[in-house]
């Protein structure tokens, strides 16, 4: 085709003055006259009207089997008149003819057709005279078109009307895609401008949908939420998407590339769709709040999916019909979940709800211009970009009142917890005012007699060892009381075994009874004794008996060795030598632990070991045992905080030697946490609880008991991904722990 220049040229070429000038007149009344009788209207172009659809000069004739000829068209008497504002084919009809005839009545040296619908894979432009066809120009996405007239990535036709002319044309259109022929004639400044509110309205729409793009991903980066990846995947599809659609895909990015072309529309569409589809569904958490409704929604992306298939497979009729269909179902269906969950208090579905409501009404009228039921104008084109404009910047907000609601979450959080911290604080105060209270008095009393310091003295140590026993023996009273069903189980069913192995011992010992009636028994009568005997054994099933005392026996044994078991971590775990450095199996240890926390395991989450140490290190063992108790209570907490828990949670204990030191991890699959939090576990009275869970001093004995063995500890967490503790202690304990 031409640029800009050529028509500059032109109409420099074609100077209209005088005599010319009437002649191109009286010509122009001539044609007129001449196409007077014709059934379809002439499209004129005047300088006044310097643009006009083609719709109401438009007949057309379908060539179902592509056998006819220009020559043939041009002849044929089996046009119809248009029905409707523009040409619609289904995907079943591939090619049309269309025939129309314009006159030039203005001073433009040529005039334009411009078909502002460019996924079309070929369409070949004839002038008709009488009794010969000559081809203008052939387009289409199977095409590459080197030039592109007045930057416009439509398809565009240099019609080659002088001014004062008149002329039949033919439109032939092949396309794979659906056949949607929305045409103008236009001058060449007024297709210019046409192109120019094109252009402006791309570039806004495709300008807001960067901005969007970037910020959002921004964010991503900050937050690290999957909510923004989703998000930005969504807003990069829905750009394509549009591109595609406006014909600067095949025009710009592939434009030698005919077997793209078939597949880029029905792809992008279908990636925007299929996105938006999935953001929806994890911004919404319809998992979480509509189980049902999750499901219909994962149908319809699978419908999608189907689509592209069907587009691989050669049927773009059924993959246009499920971009049109269900991209409709899919967002009334988006709408309906946003108001339901909206419903249940999720603020952001407010936001999403209005999002997906511009959007549907946006989505109508695309879907209802593309069936010919509105008309094809700048409103109906440009209707989805103010739509999905708004949508995208409404979700931005939506996604931004997710920041801000987190962040107000934390705040409350924080005060509860500097609340507590005071709470605690003046509790402590108000305890060393009761202590210094106690002091000066017991201070008093002592200066006061004097002659019996020494005895006071050893009543303080007396009392100071029974508090540090009473305290201990509360602790292990506690967990003695949380591992009581543990024993209780295996006695039970000790207890239960006992009554059934008695009466088995006596249908054996009535069994012995019988023969031994047969030492005094006289020859006559023995046979009829054992004949009363074997009746005696089928009674009472001898060899069912046999095997229930094996299995009773069993289980008996079984409960032993399970209660001892028990009670052996008990004993372990307790260690009344907790004050004494002791050589030690840590792992004897941790696995003393996991025995008494067996009951507060919940049955989705497993205990790992990973023990490759040797094991034995010098230390404080009840102390340390407290370490892990600490720690793996910590761990199961945070698993059973978490919001949606999985099958496979785990808690993975593993140990190693490094040079003179064993390392000892404890990592969990919990909800984990952020950097601030990470940097203040150790902190005394800093807790992540509610208040009245927890005096945040767990872990802070746990830096100190770690600290009095001259090691040290490290945690390493992200939110959302667990937390790992990496204990590291010497083999052999240094000086200044034995101090």
């Amino acid at each position: 085709m031409y640029g800009s220049g050529f028509f500059v040229r032109l109409v420099k070429q074609h100077p209209f003055h005088g005599f010319a000038r009437k002649k191109s007149c009286l010509l122009g009344l001539l044609l007129l006259f001449l196409f007077s009788g014709s059934k379809a209207q002439v499209i004129r172009i005047t300088d006044q009207q310097s643009s006009s659809f083609i719709s109401a000069s438009l007949e057309q004739l379908v060539d179902p089997d592509n056998q006819l000829t220009a020559a043939q068209v041009n002849q044929s008497t089996g046009f119809v008149q248009l029905k409707g504002s523009i040409p619609v084919f289904s995907g079943a009809v591939k090619n049309v003819w269309f025939r129309f005839t314009v006159q030039n009545s203005s001073v433009s040296p040529t005039l334009l057709l411009n078909i502002a619908y460019p996924n079309l894979s070929q369409v070949s432009l004839y002038a008709a005279d009488s009794n010969q066809t000559r081809m203008l120009g052939r387009q289409g996405t199977e095409i590459h078109t080197a030039a592109v007239i007045a930057g416009s990535p439509n398809l565009v036709y240099d019609l080659q009307l002088a001014p004062g002319k008149q002329r039949r044309y033919l439109l032939h259109v092949y396309s794979e895609h659906p056949i949607i022929v929305p045409a103008e004639v236009h001058t060449y400044d007024a297709l210019h401008n046409s192109i120019n509110i094109q252009t402006i309205v791309t570039g806004l729409y495709l300008g807001v949908l960067a901005v969007m793009f970037l910020y959002n991903l921004f964010l991503f980066y900050g937050t690290r939420d999957n909510s923004y990846l989703y998000y930005i995947i969504y807003i990069f599809c829905l750009a394509l998407a549009q591109v595609t659609v406006a014909g600067y895909g095949y025009r710009y990015l592939w434009p030698e590339q005919a077997w793209l072309n078939r597949y880029s529309v029905v792809f992008t569409s279908t990636f925007s769709a299929l996105s938006g589809l999935i953001f929806s569904i994890h911004f919404l958490r319809t998992k979480f709040y509509t189980p049902k409704l999750h499901r219909w929604l994962l149908l319809l992306a699978s419908v999608y999916v189907a689509g592209l298939i069907c587009s691989l497979l050669s049927l773009p009729g059924i993959s246009y019909a499920i971009l049109n269909y269900n991209g409709l179902v899919s967002v009334i269906s988006v709408l309906a979940t946003s108001v339901i969950i909206a419903r249940k208090g999720f603020k952001a579905a407010y936001f999403y709800l209005f999002a997906w409501l511009l959007l549907l009404v946006s989505f109508c009228i695309l879907i209802f211009r593309n069936l010919s039921l509105l008309p094809y104008n700048n409103f109906t084109t440009y209707t989805i970009y103010l739509g999905s404009a708004l949508e995208v910047a409404l979700l931005s907000i939506a996604l931004a009142d997710k920041i801000n609601a987190l962040r107000k979450e934390k705040e409350q959080s924080q005060a509860e917890a500097l609340k507590a911290s005071l709470e605690n604080e003046k509790l402590v105060r108000d305890q060393n005012m009761v202590l210094e209270r106690k002091v000066a008095e017991r201070t008093e009393e002592l200066q006061a007699t004097n002659e019996n310091l020494s005895d006071t003295l050893q009543n303080l140590k007396d009392t100071q060892s029974q508090l540090v026993e009473a305290e201990k023996m509360a602790s292990l009273g506690q967990l003695t009381a949380g591992i009581a069903h543990e024993i209780n189980n295996p006695i039970n069913f000790v207890k239960s075994n006992i009554k059934p192995l008695q009466l088995d011992i006596n249908d054996l010992v009535e069994v012995i009874d019988a023969y031994e009636q047969l030492h005094s028994a006289s020859a006559a009568e023995i046979p009829v004794k054992l004949t009363e005997i074997e009746k005696l054994k089928k009674q009472i099933d001898l060899g069912y008996v046999r095997t229930e005392i094996d299995s009773l026996v069993k289980g008996i044994q079984e409960g032993a060795e399970r209660t001892a078991e028990i009670v052996l971590g008990l004993r372990t775990f307790s260690r009344l030598d907790e004050s004494e450095v002791k050589t030690v199996n840590v792992h004897e240890g941790i696995e003393s632990t996991i025995v008494l926390l067996k009951n507060a395991l919940p049955p989705n989450i497993t205990i790992q070991k990973d023990f490759q140490a040797l094991g034995e290190i010098e230390c404080f063992p009840g102390k340390l045992n407290q370490v892990f108790m600490n720690i793996l209570s910590n761990g199961i907490q945070a698993i059973k905080e978490k919001e949606e828990q999985t099958e496979n949670e785990s808690i993975t204990i593993s140990t190693r030697d490094i040079e003179d030191r064993m390392e000892i991890s404890i990592r969990d699959t919990g909800m984990g946490m952020t950097d601030e939090v990470r940097q203040k576990i150790f902190d005394p009275f800093f807790t992540t609880k509610d208040v009245g869970e927890g005096t945040g001093l767990g872990l802070s004995i746990v830096y100190k008991i770690i600290q009095k063995h001259g090691g040290k500890i490290e945690v390493h967490s992200t939110r959302g991904k667990g937390a790992e503790f990496v204990i590291s202690l010497f083999r052999v304990l240094p000086e200044t722990a034995l101090t």
